[in-house]
C-alpha cells in the first residue's frame, strides 16, 4: 500500500513523483498526518486544478487534498458495499479501522472483486476418459489456450481478490505440487496430498486451515466464466449452509410422448422439452458445515449435499447461465479448446 500513500507535509511536487510512480495503475494517492491517519485523498486532477487556482509545487499536498474522501470502515467491510463503490465508478477504495489508519486498498480496476472466501480446488481425479492425454500428465495441467485448465481458475479466482488458495491433489498429484511451488500473480497456492481417493470433497478435510467462513469447494478441471461476485451475494443474501452452482440442462424429445395408464392412453404430449437444473461441481459452503464430511472416508459433494438436506439444512441452487465446460472427454475438451480461440 506504501507506494499509494503520502504525508499531508510532502510538497505537491513529491505528490506527482509520486504519481508518476504509479502511472499504469489508479492515479490516486491518500494522505496521511503524523499518527499515520487517513485524512485525504489526492488525484492528478485534484493537483492540476490546485494549480490552476494558484498553488505552487512547494505547497505541502494538504492544501489542495480531497478531505470528503470516500472509504469503508473495517467493520461494515462487506462485499455488498464494494459493488455499490463499483457501480458508482469509485475503484479505489481504502479499507479504515477504527481510528482511521488504512489497513488495506481495494483496486476495482485491477480486481473484480474483494471477496472473503477461501477456495479449494480438486484436482486429484485420473482423467481415465482423456487417456492417453493423461497418462503423464494430470488433467488440471492440460493446456487450453495459453495456460493449463487449473490456472485458467486460480486466476479467475485471484480476479475477484480471492487470495486463500488451496489445491487437493492426488494422481501425478507431485506435478501440480512443483507447478505451484511459484506463487501466481502474487498468490501463493498450497496443495495438499490426498492418501487415497475420498471422491469430489472427501479431501477437503487435508487441508488445515481456512481464514474466512466461506468456502468455495470447486472441481479445478472446469472451464467457466463463472460470477463469483454474485454468487457469493446470492449465497449470502439467502443465509444458506451451502449454494450448488447449476447450468441449465434442456432434454427435447423429438416424438409424440404417450400418457398412460397400463394400457389406456390418457393423453400426448408432443415433441415435448423438458429443462432441468445440473450440477456443475461449484460449491459455496459454510465453513462449520465441513465438519459433517468424514475423517478420511470417500466421500462425494452429492453425499454432502443429501447428509445436510437430511438434517433440514439450507441448500439453495445457484443458476450459472454463463460459460461452463466440464472437460471429462475428448468432445468438451475439444469444445474448451476452440472456445478459448474467441476470447
Amino acid at each position: 500500500m506504501k507506494k499509494y500513500i503520502v504525508s499531508y507535509k510532502n510538497s505537491i511536487k513529491e505528490a506527482l513523483i509520486s504519481l508518476n510512480d504509479i502511472a499504469s495503475d489508479v492515479l490516486t494517492l491518500f494522505v496521511v498526518n503524523e499518527a499515520e491517519q487517513m485524512v485525504g485523498s489526492l488525484t492528478d486532477g485534484d493537483i492540476r486544478r490546485g494549480l490552476i487556482s494558484g498553488a505552487r509545487l512547494e505547497d505541502p499536498v494538504s492544501t489542495i487534498m480531497h478531505r470528503d474522501f470516500r472509504f469503508i470502515p473495517k467493520t461494515e467491510f462487506n462485499v455488498a458495499r464494494i459493488k455499490e463503490f463499483r457501480d458508482s465508478s469509485i475503484f479505489f477504495i481504502p479499507i479504515l479501522d477504527e481510528s482511521n489508519h488504512i489497513v488495506d486498498v481495494i483496486n476495482l480496476r485491477k480486481y473484480k472483486s474483494h471477496l472473503p472466501i477461501d477456495a479449494v480446488l480438486m484436482a486429484g481425479g485420473k482423467g481415465e476418459r482423456l487417456r492417453p492425454l493423461t497418462e503423464k500428465t494430470p488433467k488440471p495441467l492440460l493446456p487450453v489456450g495459453d495456460k493449463c485448465i487449473i490456472d485458467h481458475n486460480v486466476d479467475n479466482l485471484i480476479s475477484y481478490g480471492i487470495d486463500n488458495i488451496n489445491v487437493t491433489v492426488n494422481y501425478l498429484g507431485e506435478q501440480i505440487t512443483e507447478h505451484y511451488m511459484t506463487p501466481r500473480n502474487g498468490v501463493r497456492i498450497r496443495t495438499f496430498k490426498e492418501p487415497k481417493f475420498l471422491g469430489t470433497i472427501g479431501s477437503v478435510k487435508f487441508v488445515d486451515s481456512f481464514c474466512n467462513d466461506t468456502v468455495l469447494v470447486m472441481n479445478s478441471d472446469l472451464f467457466t466464466n463463472i460470477d463469483y461476485e454474485d454468487f457469493f451475494l446470492h449465497f449470502q443474501s439467502n443465509e444458506a449452509e451451502m449454494s450448488v452452482a447449476a447450468v441449465p440442462y434442456n432434454v427435447s424429445i423429438p416424438y409424440g410422448i404417450l400418457d398412460l395408464d397400463g394400457i389406456n392412453i390418457k393423453g400426448l404430449q408432443e415433441k415435448p422439452k423438458y429443462n432441468y437444473y445440473a450440477n456443475a461441481g461449484i460449491y459455496l459452503i459454510k465453513k462449520n458445515v465441513l465438519d459433517e464430511i468424514p475423517d478420511n472416508e470417500f466421500f462425494n459433494a452429492t453425499d454432502l449435499i443429501d447428509k445436510l438436506i437430511s438434517k433440514n439444512k439450507k441448500v439453495i441452487r445457484y443458476p450459472l447461465n454463463g460459460t461452463w465446460f466440464d472437460i471429462g472427454t475428448p468432445t468438451e475438451y475439444q469444445k474448451a479448446l476452440d472456445f478459448v480461440k474467441h476470447i
